[in-house]
């Protein structure tokens, strides 16, 4: 796998800033890779914008952060029409979507009016305005931040759009030790001023499409449908997931694999990410709720009761 030494050099950079997080920094490296979106939910504090400006920079890809809080508007996020005196034309002035990772930070704050305007940007990979459609650059990656439901001033963000993330990843609190080194660090200035780009967009590219090439055995597809179905059939969800959420497990585990230096996917690679996948798309029922039931328990139960394939050579 060409480009698999270069993965584990991004992963380092981002070492160098996110203390003690090394699973979450190598699942959100294999979001991106699999070419899915990221949701990282979390109280404030923790890192997230930090860890999505370190792959900025470590990958030197073209980045933009938007702050949404309750004013900001969908014109604000995709770009609009400006008129022209001089031609009297329309031109379209880009909005802070287009670039190759934007990220949307505290996505909950803001208005589901606006939260909407990323839809099409994240499934089409494209803006359309006025009946014309605007590609955003390739590779294209949202890595959106919220926090907990619980703060001040947040709101759920829907369904329909919590379906776009591949992903929904935690960062919580460092350990003691890991909190003592970033003390140490900031005495020295900023620690993202000492990422080093290792790859670019055209890097990324090339090894999305190498992860494209890794191959997954029927077994294994019929063990992520196995997984799926045992979610939608499960008595304590209301709802389970969908098949876009099985595409997304699929693709997580094949750059799961990359990252492994395999050209194959065990169901341990399915394993590993389905929480992930799952965990922002189940909603569980009222009586599960009021039996203080748990999504993550529901997904360690399925995880348990669903056979994993047995494949040969193994």
């Amino acid at each position: 796998m060409e480009g698999y030494q270069k993965a584990w050099e991004i992963i380092g950079q981002v070492k160098q800033v996110i203390q003690g997080k090394d699973a979450c920094i190598q699942k959100v490296l294999t979001a991106i890779l699999s070419g899915g979106h990221i949701l990282i939910d979390d109280i404030p504090g923790v890192g997230k914008t930090t860890l999505a400006l370190a792959f900025a920079r470590a990958m030197r890809l073209s980045s933009s952060r938007m702050q949404f809080t309750p004013d900001v508007m969908p014109s604000d996020v995709t770009g609009f029409y400006l008129y022209d005196k001089e031609s009297g034309q329309f031109h379209y002035q880009p909005g802070p979507v287009m670039c190759n990772l934007f990220l949307a930070d505290e996505i909950n704050r803001t208005s589901p009016k606006t939260q909407s305007a990323l839809l099409e940007v994240m499934e089409e990979r494209q803006v359309t305005l006025e009946g014309r459609s605007h590609p955003v650059p390739r590779p294209f990656t949202v890595i959106a931040t919220q926090n907990p439901v619980g703060s001040a001033g947040t709101q759920l963000l829907p369904d329909s759009q919590l379906d776009r993330f591949a992903v929904c990843l935690t960062i919580g609190y460092p350990a003691p030790e890991n909190e003592v080194e970033i003390l140490r660090e900031r005495q020295q200035g900023n620690p993202l001023d000492r990422v080093e780009p290792v790859a670019d967009a055209r890097t990324l590219l090339a090894m999305q499409k190498q992860v494209e090439q890794v191959f997954v055995h029927d077994a294994i597809l019929q063990y992520m449908t196995a997984l799926a179905g045992a979610t939608r059939s499960h008595p304590q969800l209301q709802l389970g997931m969908s098949p876009r959420a099985t595409l997304a497990l699929c693709r997580l585990a094949k750059a799961a694999a990359y990252l492994s230096g395999r050209d194959y996917v065990l169901p341990e690679d399915v394993r590993s990410l389905f929480p992930d996948v799952a965990v922002h798309r189940l909603i569980l029922t009222a009586r599960a709720r009021a039996a203080h039931a748990t999504v993550p328990d529901v997904m360690q139960e399925v995880l348990r009761k669903v056979p994993g394939p047995v494949l040969r050579g193994r």
